[in-house]
């Protein structure tokens, strides 16, 4: 095999796994942000670092531990459960 068909694969491969992380790498950000606001909406304030964890446990696709969690610092089981949702998509 030639060196430049060599370089051009190499080339071509890392383009493609780089596109493929930078598509990928924003979105759960975005979901946990998207949880923590709900929860601060109903407490009309700002969030603990428990509520933090909470939505951290629903983006890691841990369900029923998001809505334990809210639930048990005092937010309503329909935020909780709503918020948690939207952390895991």
């Amino acid at each position: 095999m030639r060196t430049t068909n060599r370089i051009a694969g190499v080339l071509a491969g890392l383009a493609l796994a780089l596109g493929g992380a930078a598509f990928t790498a924003p979105t759960a950000h975005a979901d946990l942000d998207s949880c923590i606001s709900q929860v601060e909406r109903e407490q009309h304030g700002e969030v603990s670092d428990a509520v933090r964890m909470a939505c951290y446990l629903g983006l890691t696709g841990n369900q029923s531990e998001c809505v334990s969690g809210l639930t048990a610092i005092g937010v309503t089981s329909a935020t909780a459960s709503s918020s948690c949702k939207v952390a895991a998509q």
